[in-house]
């Protein structure tokens, strides 16, 4: 969720059980801003929180520009008892975040838009989903290099806009029925929640720019969910 509307996307996101007492949400906002102006980055999220065995981990992204660029992924935890654990969770940790980037962050199609001389930018005419595309999976795209659009014959792109689809599709997602999507407070909201690393949230308001996802879990895969659908 973007740092410029983070007590919103928080406010949203609530119904999820992703919220935070008032004290840390405040901390969190000075935190990000400072992040965001010290580090000079074009947008800054926060990602999420990730719950470890000794501490938990406070998570943010800062973006260059070029919004599909690799992110600087910057995070903050409790003090620690043992260096040793510290040093093996850290390692997870980081293998964690890059992990559930490429599985499950997701964003709706039509927020960024791709220059023909190849930079990726946030699309400022972006109004939000309507109601109708924003209760399809197809509407919604991985947040990184696309990797299954590579594949895809000159046929298949045919109908593609270049500016806008360059991303791959959450619909053709393996296994088939990872994602749940539901519309909530009176279809003003939807939102979508990964079955396959529990704990990821996207939500997006029809017709608006709001939108964001955010992890809140142990950073642990759902391993048998090819068996339970």
């Amino acid at each position: 969720m973007d740092a410029d509307s983070l007590l919103l996307s928080l406010e949203l996101a609530s119904g999820s059980g992703q919220g935070l007492s008032p004290d840390r949400r405040a901390s969190l906002l000075t935190s990000l801003m400072l992040v965001k102006r010290d580090y000079r980055y074009d947008r800054v999220l926060f990602w999420g929180r990730i719950l470890g065995l000794v501490a938990d981990y406070y998570i943010a992204q800062g973006l260059s520009e070029d919004q599909l660029a690799p992110r600087k992924t910057l995070y903050r935890g409790a003090p620690l008892l043992s260096p040793q654990v510290q040093i093996k969770e850290e390692t997870r940790l980081v293998s964690v975040i890059d992990q559930i980037d490429k599985a499950v962050a997701i964003i709706p199609r039509g927020a960024l838009f791709k220059t023909p001389f190849g930079p990726t930018h946030v699309n400022r005419t972006f109004e939000g989903l309507s109601l109708s595309e924003a209760k399809k999976l197809s509407s919604y795209f991985h947040f990184r290099e696309p990797v299954e659009l590579k594949n895809k014959t000159l046929l298949e792109k045919a109908d593609l806009d270049p500016s806008l689809d360059f991303m791959d599709s959450l619909e053709h997602d393996i296994p088939k029925g990872s994602w749940s999507i539901q519309m909530e407070r009176g279809n003003a909201l939807v939102v979508l929640r990964s079955l396959l690393w529990p704990g990821l949230t996207f939500y997006h308001a029809p017709h608006t720019k709001n939108y964001g996802y955010i992890y809140v879990g142990t950073g642990e895969k759902n391993m048998d969910l090819p068996f339970m659908l």
